[in-house]
């Protein structure tokens, strides 16, 4: 996952409205927005190479994605476990803010840069593993962004995201204008590029929302809405293949455990 934008509202009727952008080698194989075969209180999309996922829920009422951090001198072992590990053992694991804790004292070192963003019913983190940071923090109420730094770094793209998700809550269009600012494919002025360490060609490709690409690209766009008096998550995906041609969509209505 590469972009994420959402409103968190703990004490409200939707605790939790969130997009967001996958942006992946086409050639990577995935599995679409569904039930898990061997564990099917899991509803997410599914990386297969790996056997994780980048954005994922449980019945029992807890939400998990992951983005990448990019830096090209974050040193990393050539035996680091997949990020996308991170959503499926945050799902799994038995109490999940200690969990976090053990990931924060240490333990997400051993994997390569990461933001985790993982909650459960009054409750939002956000982990974050830099080159030389290893962060946890417990989310604010309001409306943030996720790319590939940390949390509200105001790239353009992020800016454009966050922005979408003020428009479709203001205006009641959730989550139409949301996905639109997510389907922006329009890059940014160089003079607002972030630089991470890569070639200005790769900065300006990756700078929109949605990446338009024949090798790499926007795989996948989401969108969740957690219904606190309903006591369910409704969640969606539309995925694109090479060139960003739409390859099909995919709704879930996840009823949470009581």
């Amino acid at each position: 996952m590469c972009l994420i934008a959402f409103d968190y509202r703990p004490d409200s009727r939707f605790p939790l409205r969130l997009v967001a952008n996958r942006d992946e080698f086409h050639q990577r194989p995935s599995a679409p927005l569904g039930p898990w075969q061997e564990t099917p209180d899991i509803i997410g999309g599914r990386d297969l190479e790996a056997g994780g996922s980048w954005l994922a829920v449980h019945r029992r009422g807890r939400f998990a994605a992951v983005t990448n951090v990019r830096d090209p001198e974050l040193k990393v072992t050539a035996d680091a476990p997949s990020r996308g590990q991170l959503v499926r053992e945050a799902l799994e694991c038995a109490d999940l803010a200690d969990w976090l804790r053990k990931l924060a004292d240490g333990d997400g070192w051993r994997y390569a840069g990461f933001n985790l963003l993982a909650g459960e019913v009054g409750r939002l983190w956000h982990l974050h593993r830099g080159r030389d940071r290893l962060v946890l923090d417990v989310v604010t109420p309001g409306v943030h962004g996720l790319s590939n730094a940390g949390l509200n770094t105001a790239w353009p793209k992020l800016i454009k995201a966050r922005q979408g998700v003020v428009e479709a809550l203001r205006r009641g269009h959730w989550p139409d204008d949301a996905l639109a600012a997510l389907a922006d494919a329009g890059r940014a002025e160089d003079d607002q590029l972030p630089d991470t360490g890569i070639s200005l060609e790769l900065e300006r490709m990756l700078s929109a929302p949605f990446i338009i690409g024949e090798q790499y690209g926007t795989r996948a766009m989401s969108w969740l809405e957690w219904d606190a008096e309903r006591a369910a998550i409704r969640m969606g995906e539309r995925r694109f293949g090479p060139g960003g041609i739409l390859q099909g969509e995919s709704e879930e209505n996840v009823v949470l455990a009581r």
